[in-house]
């Protein structure tokens, strides 16, 4: 408890940059720093497979020697567009641009998948339960 209570006071006293991440110095930082065997969460968000593509490789190679576990969020205001009613012929186009890039993330998780990287594309308030479950996951099936 006492550890989680830490955890959750750092997370929530960092600052952002808006930098875009670093996967190539998290990839050393784990290569020297995590000698064993290990699950790896990475909360993020690719929007187009263009940006995974860039990252990819270094994910790759994070998971030839962890389990990776990357988790996405998804747009929860994308899925309200995808569903909403068609009026007219502008809420026709954001209907299609909406589902372009609800598509478009599933691709991305298709693809972390085929290279044996673990995905979770959740709702934000989903995240903490499908996490567990995951988790529970690959524990059932001793990939921990």
């Amino acid at each position: 408890a006492s550890q989680m209570a830490a955890i959750l006071e750092t997370l929530y006293n960092q600052q952002t940059k808006y930098l875009e991440t670093d996967y190539e110095k998290l990839f050393g930082l784990l290569r020297t720093r995590v000698t064993q065997r290990s699950l790896i969460i990475l909360f993020t968000n690719f929007e187009s497979l263009t940006g995974l593509q860039r990252h990819l490789p270094y994910l790759r190679s994070i998971a030839r020697n962890h389990l990776v576990l990357v988790v996405f969020f998804e747009n929860t205001e994308l899925r309200q567009l995808t569903t909403a009613p068609i009026n007219d012929i502008e809420s026709l186009y954001i209907k299609t641009i909406a589902e372009k890039f609800s598509y478009e993330k599933r691709l991305i998780v298709k693809e972390l998948q085929q290279h044996g990287i673990f995905t979770i594309l959740t709702a934000p308030e989903n995240l903490t339960v499908n996490t567990v479950n995951k988790y529970l996951e690959l524990k059932a099936r001793q990939a921990i």
